[in-house]
């Protein structure tokens, strides 16, 4: 069953927290984290702290990450941001064009992580972890929240739902590109209680959706604490990493789109003559395409739009198999561009459904990429089922929206 525990978040002021939070760090880039550099309230200063840096500094050295440590200490010195004097649990609801989910903001168990309680579908990128383990060794805490998924749980969604109507949000606001972000501590000892009670008791596991790197880099940080002569008697914070726990009724997953930065020597017409063996293609001309089902792709290239449908017998039927994102994979991004690992190979990117397919076009027609793939989204049926195989989907198969922000609550790992 999975274990979960309360802990003494760090928070914003109330009247500073719309001020304070931020999207991930993952999916900003840097130019965009330094258009918020002149605010002193901005989490993009502990997140991304090398918008603080000369430009010249490279973002993976010791210095960022100690300068991360540096403004998070500033922000607690200049009371932006002051610590729970009680472990609670947190209320998070998100609020997207008229869809709401709400999440159970709490510390899962990192032992949890590691043997298989808390279930992943990607492999992760060492370089990626090694950036988070830096970040949290160094500032002493973890300051990305990894969002996680659970079969509903009616006695769970009950306590959720009853504090709910009968207790004050200590955050509401709306963010800049329309989201609504409205936060709760549970800070009464019998409601802490019963859900650390019902977990224990009603969720079996829980699901990664979003946040790899954070967990597995949170788990390995805590292998060296435990290492380095820490007391690891299973109570100290840092055998748990922050996560905020939605029902699998309430999300919604996006596409996750693919560019590809070259035709691996082939020109636009060979290359589209080479895909025609595993899918029918339809010129679309300059209208975007965006599929409307599984095994349906749309690809931008040479300034046209075509729709791919992969022909049978191109495909197998097992879990992985059937994913579209397998499919592009096997049938187009291995066969033909030769990108064989996708995790570690530079010719790729991934652009979430969020930005829209004018993101993809824009890339294409900037000569940043040559081609461009729009696929249908992955289901949450889909995930969880390959979560409990012990298998893993190709990487960036999934993209979840609304995004968690950074710096509503922040888990302290120091003993």
């Amino acid at each position: 069953m999975a274990k979960i525990i309360p802990f003494k978040g760090l928070r914003p002021k109330k009247e500073l927290a719309e001020q304070v939070a931020t999207l991930p760090y993952d999916v900003v880039s840097v130019a965009e984290a330094r258009e918020f550099k002149k605010s002193p309230y901005n989490f993009y200063h502990v997140t991304r702290s090398e918008i603080d840096m000369p430009e010249a500094v490279d973002v993976h050295s010791m210095q960022v990450y100690e300068k991360a440590k540096e403004n998070l200490d500033a922000m607690i010195g200049n009371d932006i941001m002051a610590q729970d004097s009680h472990p609670c649990y947190y209320i998070y609801e998100l609020v997207m064009d008229g869809r709401s989910q709400t999440g159970l903001v709490c510390g899962s168990s990192v032992d949890d992580y590691n043997n298989g309680i808390v279930k992943k579908h990607e492999f992760t990128r060492p370089e990626k972890e090694q950036d988070r383990i830096n970040h949290i060794a160094t500032t002493g805490a973890q300051t990305g929240i990894v969002f996680l998924a659970y079969n509903d749980c009616n006695s769970v969604q009950q306590i959720i739902d009853s504090w709910k109507k009968n207790h004050q949000p200590v955050n509401d606001f709306t963010a800049p590109d329309g989201i609504r972000h409205i936060f709760w501590v549970v800070d009464e000892e019998a409601s802490v209680a019963a859900i650390t009670k019902d977990f224990a008791s009603d969720v079996p596991c829980t699901y990664i959706a979003d946040g790899h790197h954070r967990a597995a880099s949170a788990a390995k940080v805590c292998q060296q604490m435990r290492e380095s002569n820490y007391t690891a008697e299973g109570n100290e914070p840092f055998n748990y990493f922050v996560t905020c726990i939605f029902p699998a009724s309430q999300l919604q997953i996006m596409d996750y789109n693919r560019v590809a930065k070259d035709l691996n020597g082939r020109t636009a017409d060979e290359f589209i003559k080479a895909l025609s063996g595993d899918f029918d293609i339809s010129n679309i001309g300059g209208t975007a395409f965006k599929p409307t089902h599984l095994h349906e792709f749309g690809m931008y290239l040479g300034g046209c739009w075509y729709k791919l449908e992969a022909k049978m017998g191109t495909y197998s039927s097992d879990p992985i198999g059937i994913l579209d994102v397998t499919i592009l994979q096997q049938n187009v991004l291995d066969k033909l561009l030769d990108i064989k690992d996708p995790r570690v190979d530079k010719r790729i990117d991934f652009v979430g459904g969020i930005r829209g397919m004018a993101a993809l076009q824009i890339r294409v027609d900037s000569n940043e990429a040559a081609v461009a793939f729009s696929l249908y989204p992955v289901t949450i049926k889909q995930l969880f089922d390959i979560a409990d195989s012990g298998n893993v989907m190709p990487p960036k198969s999934t993209w979840f929206e609304p995004k968690l922000r950074d710096g509503l609550v922040v888990y302290m790992i120091n003993p």
